[in-house]
């Protein structure tokens, strides 16, 4: 079995720099962005020069009711741009969630789409945008790699927290109600075309939302920096300026949330990381955080800030050279200069910011009788794409999440 399982793994690698070298051959590209206190009443105008003329605002209920997206909407309507809001998108958004976007985009003759809120909304408007491109084809059918291939409709993209960066990602993840799973619709046409960074969206969050947020980023940074595989020079230079960012300024915006520099150089790490792994892909944390969203509701960015230092752990002396290397960017002192001592002070940090913004240390959701199918989950996800510092196979995996739940 041993033998068997070694056989793969190798088979395993080689499907991944096989993909690294076809990768050279994509188009990559990053959205335009707009960045700066108050540039998202400016939206409307670069929305009408692009000769636009009704937009699919795409957000959540959360957002509505706090009246967040008040002066957007404002100026829209003295703009004179007209639009119709979809603000259903769950906190993971579903399959039901994209068809009846997908429905009041057709029926109200929209001709764009404004994702306004966290990952789930981008979500949600990227899984929209694929299902309008290829009407014939169900979400579920679209979940996987490079199955859209076509052009969508021009989404601009507004993060509201610092942390998921799906306005720059090619991905959309979506949940089946019905199986309590999530998967994801990956192709480069899913990018938004428009970014809108703009800090005093971000302010206004309770401080251990924008911890789990930024932690998010961070996990994004750490996860394509230590697959490295596929990373190019640029991905990993990205990696290591949204960790010091990270690093920089979390404490910052978690105690002092009317701190708009400390919000703008995380909405930059945050961009900096999604740009980052969208090329260099996500791990472990991922497929595993995944089914915690899709069985138990969990938030994605809680699900990373939880799962991020367990794994890095598991994963042992295959990432010490790396970590030990963000430790050094962020200048944190370790106890000697082996990178196992650094590598162990990069993710004490981690720790620490979570218990100082009163995040759990462990997924106490998991239950016993679902380790079986996270673990099955798990690696349909992860494996043989993603190019994980150590493969796991499926009793590694229910390993790993034994060992996480107390």
């Amino acid at each position: 079995m041993e033998t068997k399982w070694n056989i793969k793994k190798t088979a395993y690698r080689g499907i991944q720099y096989a993909v690294k070298a076809g990768m050279y051959a994509l188009p990559w590209r990053v959205p335009k962005v707009m960045s700066g206190s108050g540039k998202v009443k400016r939206l409307p105008g670069v929305v009408k020069k692009c000769g636009l003329k009704k937009v699919l605002v795409v957000t959540g209920p959360k957002l509505m009711r706090l009246h967040r997206l008040d002066g957007m909407l404002k100026a829209m309507e003295e703009a004179g741009l007209e639009y119709v809001v979809y603000d259903k998108t769950a906190v993971n958004p579903t399959e039901e969630n994209v068809e009846e976007g997908v429905r009041l985009y057709q029926d109200t003759g929209c001709g764009c789409m404004i994702a306004f809120g966290g990952g789930s909304p981008m979500d949600c408007a990227k899984a929209i945008g694929a299902r309008i491109a290829r009407p014939k084809k169900s979400v579920g059918q679209l979940q996987g790699l490079f199955k859209v291939l076509r052009p969508l409709p021009v989404i601009f993209a507004v993060p509201t927290t610092a942390g998921t960066g799906s306005e720059t990602t090619i991905a959309a993840v979506i949940t089946d109600t019905a199986a309590h799973h999530k998967a994801s619709i990956n192709d480069l046409c899913m990018m938004p075309r428009f970014a809108v960074l703009d800090p005093e969206l971000t302010a206004g969050l309770p401080p251990e939302m924008t911890a789990a947020a930024g932690m998010d980023a961070l996990c994004h940074a750490v996860e394509a920096y230590t697959n490295h595989i596929y990373n190019t020079a640029l991905e990993d230079g990205l990696c290591c300026k949204a960790v010091k960012l990270i690093y920089d300024n979390l404490y910052r915006v978690c105690r002092d949330d009317s701190d708009i520099e400390a919000r703008g150089n995380m909405q930059r790490a945050a961009f900096y990381a999604g740009r980052a792994f969208s090329r260099g892909s996500v791990g472990y944390v991922h497929a595993v955080g995944h089914t915690l969203g899709g069985l138990y509701g969990t938030g994605h960015s809680l699900a990373m800030a939880i799962l991020l230092p367990h794994v890095m752990r598991a994963y042992g002396p295959a990432v010490y050279e790396r970590l030990a290397r963000l430790c050094d960017v962020c200048g944190i002192c370790s106890v000697d200069e082996t990178d196992e001592s650094k590598a162990e002070a990069f993710l004490c940090w981690i720790e620490e910011t979570k218990e100082k913004a009163g995040l759990p240390k462990y997924p106490d959701m998991i239950k016993e009788e679902d380790v079986d199918q996270i673990a099955e989950w798990a690696d349909k996800e992860a494996n043989p794409l993603y190019p994980v510092p150590v493969i796991w196979s499926r009793k590694e995996l229910r390993k790993f999440i034994r060992s996480i739940m107390k």
